[in-house]
C-alpha cells in the first residue's frame, strides 16, 4: 500500500503524518511536510506511533459477559437494554459518555442519536475534563466556542504568553513553533505557572503563581495597564460591553506574586503589543477555570490585542478532537453546530432532523452524570472511547457508579481496561490507522484521519455501530449514511443553521463534497484567519468583558497532577511502546527538598498521597522546581500498569460552577513516606501481577520490566513464569536472583531482590533481555563480564540518546542545543528534551568555570 495522508491522533495540535504500511501491522511514520499544523515536525509520541499498532491487548469481537458472539447478538442486546431502560424509566435513565479519541462523524451519529431519538441531553464527553472551561468563556466573552487565533500567530507575536501548560512536554510541535519564533525576531516568553517546568526554565520570565492565582493575576495587569493608560478606549467603547466601573474597581496591588516579578511582567506586557497568551490545562482544570479564562479574555479585549496578527487569547486543545465534538454537540449544555436550548434553536435542529423526540434542555455533565449512575437515575451508560474508571476524578465513586449501573456498554479497542471490567456489554471498535473521518485541531483547522490498515477482526467504526444500534430501535432511516462522507455532509449542511444565526462555524460549502472529494479533502480552516475584530457573534454584535473574582488562596499542601513528555491519557496507547516508557517507568511524586525534609520523604523512596477522595503510592522525586507546599504527580497509570498510581482516585469531584470542569490541579492533600522490607524489578516476556503493595509495570523491548517493593518476605515463585530456575543468593544482604528459561532454553524472566543492598541497573539488562545475547552468569550478575560504556539516563527519545552523551558533546565544547544537537542528535526532532539539554549545558559549564577557579 503506498503512503497515505492522515492525522496524529494524540493531542489538540493536529499534526499531520505520513503513514507508509510496511507489513501487515507495520507502519513507518514521518511529519507531513504540507499540513499547517506541524510542517513536517511531530512529537516523541507521534514520531513512535509505529510500536503501537501492533494486535497486542485488541478487543476483536463483540462480547456480551465473557462470552464472544456475533454482531447482530451484541446489537440486539445492546439495543433491547437500551429500549426497555427507555420504557421502564424514561429517557434520561439513559446516558453516553464519549471521548474526544472520536472522530467527528462518530460523535455527530452519538449527538443525534441520543439528543435527537432517545430524547435525552445526557451525552458528554471526557473533553469536559480537559476543555469546558475554555468553552464556557468563549461563549461568556464571545457569544460562540471560537479560538480567535491560529499558530500563525505564534510567528507574528513579540510576546507570548504561557499559561498552565508545559508547552514543551504537552504541545512538543507547538513548543518548536515558539524556540523558532525567538530565534527569529526576539520574540519574549513568559510563563506563568506554580512548577518551574522544562517550560519554564527556558522563560524570558516565570512567574510562579499559588494554585488558582491566574485570576487575580489577569486582574491586576489590567488594573496596571489602565494605570498606565494602556487600554484601547476606542475598541472597547466601539466592539466591547464593559460592566459600568468594573475595570476602574480592579486593584492593581492584588496580584498575589513578589512586587518585582510582577513589575516585570507588567513592563513586558506594556512593551509588546502584538502579545499570544496560550493557556491550557492549569487555567481550564479548575474549579474557577471559566473565571481564569475570562480573566484573560478580558486583557486582551480592553487591549485591543485580538483579531489581529500576532495577537489574542489562544486556548491550547488537549484531544486530537475535542473541538470537533464541540462543533457537533459532544457537550451536554449543546445541541449541535454551536446551537444552544433557545426554543427557535431547538425548532431548527428538530426540523432538521426530524426528530419529534428531541430533548427539552440539557443533559447532566460529566461529573453529575456519575453521580446519576451512582445513584440509579441512569441505569443504561455507553462509554465510548475512553476510561473514566481511571481518569474521572473521585475514581473510587466512579467504579462503584459502574458496579451499580445494570446496563453498562463499553466501546473500545482494547480487551481490559479498567473501565471495561464493569461492562456487560464490550464492542470493538477500529483504532487509529483504520479510522476514517475528520477531527479538528486547536487552531480550527479540520483534517482527514485515514485508515492504511484493514479492520482488525471484527472491529467496525463506532458511528457505524451507532447506526445499526438506532436502525434497531426504529430510527433507521434517519440514520442511513452509507460512509463517513454521507455522515459529514450532514453535518456539514446543519452548520447552516449556525451560520444563520450569526455563528461562525460555516460548513456548508463543503456540504456537496462527493465521496471522492471528501476522500482528498485537504486541511482546511472553518472561520478564516482572525474571525474576531470587528463584530461578536452576540446579539449586540459586542464581545463582553466579563467580571471575574478570586477564588479564596488556597491552605495546606496542594497537589497538582498533568501529563508526562512520552505518555498519553491512560496508555492504552503509548503504554505498549517500549521507546516512550523509558523516559518515565513509573509515576514520581515530585515534591521540593524542604517538603521532603520535613515530611520524611526520601528522593527515589515511596510516598502516599491521601486526600479526601482516596489514597495513592508514588515513588518520590526531590525536585527543586516544585514550590513549597505542593507537590506533583502524574495521571497516566491504571490498575491494569500499577498497583496503586491512579491521580483520579485522589482528585475530589468539585467542580466550575458555570463549565463542569472538575479541578485537577488544586486537591489538598497529606503525604507521608511509605518503608519497604524488600525492593525487586523483574523482566519477563508476558506480563506479571505480583502479589504485592507496590508494583509498576512498563513496557520493553520483548517484553515488560516490573518494579516491586513489598513487607515481610518477598514471593519469588508468585512475580515468576514457571520454567527451568537458575538462581544465585547472598544471605547478608537478602539478595536472590533468579532466571527462568523455558524448555527450548529461551529466556523467560529475570528477577531481582534485594533487603539491604542495591539493584543492578535496569538499562543494560533490559538491552540484554531484548536480544538474549548475555551468558546466563552475566545476567544473574546484573553486568557484563567487560565493563561498558555506560550511556545514563535517556535524555532524547527520539534519538535514544542518554545523558552521558550528551555531558560528553558539553565538555567537547558544544554550548548550544543546536550544538549538542549536531553533535549526538539529541534535541533535533521533536525538541521536547531541549530545555533538558539546556539544563545540562549549564551544569557542566557552571562545573567546568568551578574547576577553573
Amino acid at each position: 500500500m503506498s503512503a497515505v495522508r492522515t492525522t496524529c491522533p494524540y493531542c489538540g495540535v493536529g499534526c499531520g503524518i505520513v503513514a507508509s504500511p510496511t507489513a501487515q501491522r507495520d507502519v513507518a511514520i514521518k511529519g507531513d511536510t504540507a499540513h499547517p499544523a506541524n510542517r513536517g515536525k511531530l512529537c516523541s509520541k507521534g514520531t513512535h506511533l509505529g510500536e503501537t499498532v501492533g494486535l497486542e491487548g485488541r478487543l476483536l469481537h463483540p462480547m456480551i459477559g465473557e462470552t464472544r458472539v456475533t454482531w447482530d447478538m451484541a446489537l440486539d442486546d445492546v439495543a433491547a437494554r437500551l429500549a426497555d431502560t427507555v420504557a421502564d424509566y424514561g429517557p434520561d435513565s439513559v446516558a453516553f459518555y464519549v471521548s474526544g479519541q472520536l472522530l467527528t462523524e462518530d460523535y455527530y451519529v452519538a449527538n443525534k442519536l441520543m439528543k435527537g431519538f432517545i430524547g435525552s441531553g445526557n451525552i458528554d464527553t471526557n473533553s469536559r475534563l480537559c476543555m469546558a472551561s475554555a468553552v464556557a468563556a468563549h461563549n461568556r466573552a464571545f457569544g460562540e466556542d471560537l479560538v480567535p487565533c491560529t499558530y500563525a500567530d505564534l510567528d507574528a507575536a513579540e510576546l507570548i504568553v504561557l499559561v498552565g501548560s508545559n508547552t514543551a512536554w504537552c504541545h512538543p510541535v507547538i513548543w518548536q513553533r515558539i524556540e523558532a519564533a525567538r530565534e527569529r525576531t526576539g520574540a519574549k516568553l513568559v510563563v506563568i505557572d506554580p512548577r518551574r517546568t522544562e517550560t519554564a526554565e527556558r522563560a524570558d520570565l516565570h512567574v510562579a503563581i499559588a494554585p488558582d492565582g491566574d485570576v487575580a493575576l489577569f486582574n491586576a495587569l489590567l488594573a496596571e495597564l489602565a494605570a498606565r493608560g494602556q487600554l484601547d478606549t476606542g475598541y472597547l467603547a466601539a466592539h466591547c460591553e464593559v460592566p459600568v466601573g468594573y475595570i476602574a474597581g480592579l486593584d492593581a496591588a492584588a496580584h498575589g506574586i513578589d512586587p518585582a516579578t510582577f513589575a516585570a511582567l507588567a513592563d513586558l506586557v506594556a512593551a509588546h503589543p502584538r502579545m499570544v497568551t496560550m493557556f491550557s490545562m492549569g487555567v481550564n482544570q479548575s474549579v474557577c477555570g471559566t473565571d481564569k479564562a475570562n480573566a484573560i479574555i478580558n486583557l486582551h479585549l480592553a487591549t485591543g490585542r485580538i483579531g489581529l496578527p500576532g495577537a489574542g487569547p489562544f486556548s491550547m486543545t488537549g484531544q486530537p478532537n475535542a473541538m470537533g465534538g464541540r462543533e457537533v454537540g459532544g457537550l451536554a449544555n449543546m445541541l449541535a453546530c454551536h446551537l444552544g436550548f433557545a426554543e427557535d434553536e431547538r425548532a431548527a435542529v428538530r426540523r432538521f432532523w426530524k426528530a419529534p423526540n428531541l430533548c427539552g434542555g440539557p443533559g447532566l455533565k460529566a461529573v453529575d452524570m456519575f453521580r446519576a449512575v451512582h445513584d440509579g437515575r441512569i441505569r443504561f451508560l455507553w462509554v465510548m472511547a475512553t476510561n473514566p474508571a481511571v481518569s474521572m476524578p473521585d475514581a473510587a465513586f466512579v467504579r462503584e457508579a459502574l458496579a451499580r449501573c445494570p446496563n453498562v456498554v463499553v466501546s473500545d479497542v482494547i480487551a481490559d481496561t479498567d473501565t471495561s471490567r464493569f461492562a456487560h456489554v464490550r464492542l470493538p471498535a477500529l483504532a487509529w490507522g483504520e479510522k476514517d473521518g475528520t477531527v479538528t485541531n486547536s487552531e480550527r483547522v479540520i483534517s482527514r484521519q485515514r485508515p492504511f490498515f484493514a479492520p482488525p477482526g471484527e472491529a467496525r467504526a463506532d458511528w457505524r455501530t451507532l447506526c445499526d444500534v438506532a436502525a434497531r430501535l426504529g430510527h433507521g432511516s434517519a440514520f442511513a449514511f452509507a460512509s463517513p462522507a454521507a455522515v459529514f455532509r450532514e453535518y456539514a449542511a446543519m452548520t447552516a443553521l449556525a451560520a444563520g444565526r450569526g455563528k461562525v462555524l460555516d460548513l456548508v460549502a463543503q456540504a456537496s463534497l462527493t465521496d471522492a472529494g471528501y476522500d482528498a479533502l485537504e486541511p482546511s480552516r472553518w472561520g478564516g484567519e482572525h474571525p474576531l475584530r470587528r463584530r461578536y457573534p452576540t446579539p449586540s454584535g459586542r464581545a463582553r468583558v466579563v467580571p471575574v473574582e478570586p477564588p479564596p488562596a488556597s491552605t495546606g499542601l496542594r497537589l497538582n497532577t498533568g501529563r508526562y513528555r512520552d505518555q498519553w491519557h491512560t496508555m492504552t496507547r503509548t503504554g505498549l511502546s517500549p521507546r516512550l516508557a523509558a523516559h518515565r517507568r513509573e509515576p514520581l511524586l515530585e515534591v521540593s527538598p524542604g517538603d521532603a525534609a520535613t515530611m520524611g520523604l526520601v528522593d527515589g523512596g515511596l510516598g502516599q498521597v491521601t486526600t479526601p477522595a482516596g489514597a495513592a503510592v508514588f515513588r518520590v522525586a526531590v525536585h527543586d522546581g516544585q514550590a513549597p507546599g505542593a507537590a506533583f504527580a502524574p495521571m497516566h497509570w491504571t490498575d491494569a500498569m500499577a498497583s496503586s498510581g491512579r491521580t483520579g482516585a485522589l482528585v475530589v469531584a468539585a467542580t466550575d460552577p458555570h463549565s463542569g470542569q472538575p479541578g485537577f490541579k488544586n486537591v489538598g492533600a497529606t503525604l507521608a513516606p511509605v518503608v519497604s522490607d524488600w525492593h525487586a524489578f523483574v523482566l519477563s516476556r508476558e506480563p506479571v501481577t505480583p502479589v504485592a503493595p507496590y508494583w509498576v509495570r512498563s513496557r520493553i523491548a520483548g517484553g515488560w520490566l516490573t518494579e516491586v517493593e513489598g513487607k515481610g518476605e518477598a514471593d519469588l515463585p508468585a512475580m515468576l513464569p514457571a520454567g527451568t530456575s537458575s538462581e544465585v543468593r547472598d544471605a547478608a544482604h537478602g539478595m536472590v536472583r533468579t532466571a527462568v528459561t523455558g524448555p527450548d532454553g529461551a529466556l523467560l524472566a529475570l528477577a531481582y531482590v534485594t533487603r539491604t543492598g542495591t539493584l543492578p541497573q535496569r538499562d543494560w539488562l533490559v538491552r540484554q533481555f531484548a536480544g538474549s545475547t548475555a551468558a546466563l552468569p552475566e545476567l544473574l550478575a546484573g553486568r557484563p563480564a567487560q565493563p561498558q560504556p555506560d550511556s545514563g539516563p535517556l535524555v532524547c527519545v527520539c534519538h535514544d540518546v542518554g545523558e552521558n552523551a550528551v555531558r560528553a558533546a558539553i565538555c567537547a565544547g558544544a554550548g548550544t542545543v543546536a550544538a549538542v544537537g549536531a553533535a549526538t542528535c539529541a534535541g533535533t526532532n521533536c525538541g521536547s528534551c531541549r530545555p533538558l539539554i539546556s539544563r545540562l549545558i549549564a551544569q557542566e559549564q557552571t562545573a567546568l568555570q568551578e574547576a577553573a577557579e
